[in-house]
Formats: structure tokens, C-alpha cells, sequence
């Protein structure tokens, strides 16, 4: 940022093009970070998400005037630390009373930019970079070069220096998946068929004792699991403390029965599965599914639900915080035990609340969370309400 600054009072402001080229490093930059949370969530997921998307603020030195698409420098730090605050702010919560190490990180984050860049863009470039008047030129990015006797491309389209790409929104997940629910609290037939974890795949029963217990070891030479393109299928308790449910495709009778309140259970790239965990454990999270059912009993930390699409989760016990990111399409269905969880949403669309009727035969009451909000300048600031939903 020091070096793009210095090169910016030698240099005349370019066009969109040349621009586009002056920024590149900063560009390839912030790609990099954010690669690096994609995939498997990785050790840290929410240090490493919050630095990543915190990096978009300093895409201030973009800022071309007010007709280029951007909110203003001191708007634009804002906005983007906005993004970044939802992680950081589990990092707080997270670590609150486990190490003060990783508190006084995220504080000191949230001060770089707010007030740090902020009070800094706000002194020096309130309205944007500011160019030479008789400084160097920027070059674009040189066309390619077609072989000799062929006809010469078209230049390529000027590409703004940070776009959003906007996913497709999911439609609501499909009668069958609340066929499912509704047969799992039945307590009928469905239960016949779920598959169990046995003594002798227990890691204190095991033989090789490598700490890792697979319930596809049960089943026969002869079956043949569904594999995702990411991966095998697995459900296994790793080291002890965490169950890992990942690439199940089309099993309706996954169920973790043997869990205990210190047990982490983590469901990544599952799709068109349902799967049922007896017991109380520490914290649940599901990523990167599609169509995924998840029924779990008690939680002592939070169930999350992260860069899904069409899922439904019912909690029948009690939890205290069910936050759900990235995520289109879920139903949320709440016990009378739960229903004073808190529920976080952010960038998520189509998500709805079910909590039971007043009376035991009463059908489940709907909500619909808002996703679509009003700001109104008001009194000197700004405020904000959501947009209402009718039938909720």
C-alpha cells in the first residue's frame, strides 16, 4: 500500500484500463488471502477469513470519482471492516475465556482499520488518491499478440478493480426433506436403518490404535459407496474429540450416537443426506452441503451453517447460538427448549424459522427472516429497519 501511495504522487491518474493495471499487485493480493479460506475449512477458518476479507478496505485506492461504482474512502474502510467484524467477532466470543492471546489479536485487527485506516484515509485522502498533474504515465496491460494471418481480437473489455460475483439463489429445500424430519419424530420405521458405531470401532477397542474410527469399516466388501468428486465418503471420530461427516451423497441414515458434550462434530461437501446426532456435543458445523438434513439433540456452543444451499436443521433439545453465513436456502426448525437461541445471519437469503404450536396438536408456526433492509437518514444518522415479511 506504502509503495502504490508513493507511486501514485508520480504518476498521472490513468484511465480504467491503466488502472486496472496500476492495481494489479493489490488485486492479486487480496485474491491470494481470500484463496486461502476456500475448500476445507482450515485451523484458524475465522483469523484467516476476517484478515482476508478486512483487505478489501484497502481497495480505497480505487476510488475514481463518484460516478465509478464505489462508495467514498472513508465510507468505503467502513463498509468493508463491516464484513470482516462478523469473524472477528466469533474470535471474541470463541476466545473470550480460553486465551487472551487470540482476543488481543482481533482487537488489534479491528484498531488497524477502525479507527486506523479510517482516521488515516480521512485525513490525507478523503476524496480519493491524489494523482500527478505531470508525473509519468501508466501503461495498460499490452494486448495478446495473434499469430501472423489471422485477423487482429478485439480489445478486452475494461474490467472494474473489484467486482462481486452473485451467486444463484436455491429454491426452498423440497417436500422431501421435511418427509424426512417428519418420519425422523415419528420415531418410526426410519431408526430401523441407522447406521450404528460399534465397540470394536471405538478407538480404545481398536487394534492399530490410530485414533481414527471409520463406519464405513462395517460394511461389506460387496457395497459400493456413493463418492463425491471431492473425496470418499467418511464418518469417523478423529483423536477423539471430532466427529468429520464429509462427502456422504444420497444417505438418508447417517446417525452419531456415541458423542459426548467435548465432541466437536464437523459436516463438510454432503448432499441429499440426513444425518441425526444423539446426544450433546460441543459445537456443530455444517459446510458446503446441498440438501443436507442435520437433527441434533443438545449443543453446548453453536451449531453453524456456512456456504450451504438448501439445507434444514432441527435442533430438539436446546442451544444457545445458531448462526447461519453464506448460505441460501435453510430451514431452521426450534424446539420449545431452543426457542430462545440466538440466531446470527449474514449474506444468506431465503432462511426460515420454525418453532412449534401453542398446543400439542398445533401445526408448526413459520418465520421468515428478513434479508432485505431500509436505511433512513434520520436525525443526524442513519436508520435501519427490515424489510417486512408477510406471513411470518
Amino acid at each position: 500500500m506504502k509503495e502504490l501511495l508513493i507511486k501514485i504522487k508520480q504518476t498521472q491518474k490513468p484511465d480504467t484500463a491503466g488502472l486496472v493495471e496500476f492495481l494489479k499487485p493489490l488485486n492479486e493480493a487480496i485474491a491470494k488471502a481470500n484463496a486461502l479460506t476456500e475448500g476445507k475449512r482450515p485451523d484458524f477458518f475465522y483469523h484467516l477469513k476476517s484478515a482476508s476479507d478486512s483487505l478489501t478496505a484497502l481497495a480505497w485506492i480505487a476510488y475514481a470519482g463518484k460516478d465509478c461504482g464505489m462508495s467514498m474512502p472513508i465510507a468505503h474502510v467502513e463498509e468493508s471492516w463491516q464484513m470482516a467484524e462478523f469473524y472477528n467477532n466469533k474470535i471474541l466470543v470463541e476466545y473470550r475465556n480460553k486465551d487472551a492471546h487470540h482476543v488481543e489479536w482481533a482487537k488489534a485487527l479491528k484498531e488497524l482499520y477502525v479507527p486506523g485506516l479510517r482516521d488515516y484515509v480521512k485525513s490525507h485522502y478523503p476524496l480519493g488518491p491524489l494523482w500527478s498533474a505531470t508525473g509519468k504515465t501508466t501503461a495498460s496491460a499490452p494486448p495478446k499478440v495473434s499469430k501472423p494471418g489471422g485477423p487482429a481480437p478485439p480489445p478486452p473489455p475494461a474490467k472494474p478493480f473489484y467486482s462481486e460475483t452473485h451467486q444463484p439463489s436455491s429454491s426452498r429445500p423440497k417436500e422431501g426433506m421435511a418427509a424426512v424430519f417428519q418420519e425422523i419424530n415419528s420415531g418410526q420405521s426410519v431408526t430401523s436403518g441407522l447406521r450404528k458405531v460399534t465397540d470394536d470401532m471405538k478407538v480404545k477397542n481398536r487394534v492399530d490404535k490410530t485414533g481414527f474410527v471409520s463406519a464405513g469399516e462395517k460394511e461389506g466388501r460387496t457395497s459400493s459407496p456413493s463418492f463425491s468428486k471431492t473425496g470418499p465418503p467418511k464418518l469417523e471420530l478423529q483423536m477423539g474429540r471430532k466427529w468429520v461427516v464429509e462427502n456422504q451423497i444420497g444417505k438418508k441414515n447417517l446417525v452419531i450416537d456415541d458423542c459426548d458434550a467435548k465432541q466437536s462434530v464437523y459436516v463438510f461437501g454432503c448432499k441429499d443426506s440426513v444425518l441425526q446426532i444423539q446426544g450433546k456435543v460441543n459445537n456443530i458445523t455444517v459446510d458446503k452441503c446441498t440438501k443436507m438434513g442435520v437433527v441434533f439433540t443438545d449443543v453446548v456452543a453453536a451449531c453453524e451453517v456456512v456456504n450451504c444451499s438448501g439445507v434444514e436443521v432441527q435442533c430438539q433439545g436446546s442451544a444457545p447460538t445458531i448462526s447461519v453465513d453464506n448460505t441460501a436456502g435453510c430451514q431452521l426448525y426450534l424446539s420449545k427448549d431452543s426457542l430462545e437461541a440466538s440466531v446470527t445471519t449474514a449474506k444468506s437469503s431465503e432462511i426460515n424459522v420454525l418453532v412449534p404450536g401453542s398446543g400439542p396438536d398445533s401445526d408448526w408456526a413459520e418465520h421468515s427472516l428478513p434479508q432485505q433492509y431500509v436505511h433512513a437518514y434520520k436525525d443526524g444518522h442513519f436508520v435501519t429497519t427490515p424489510v417486512s415479511h408477510s406471513g411470518g
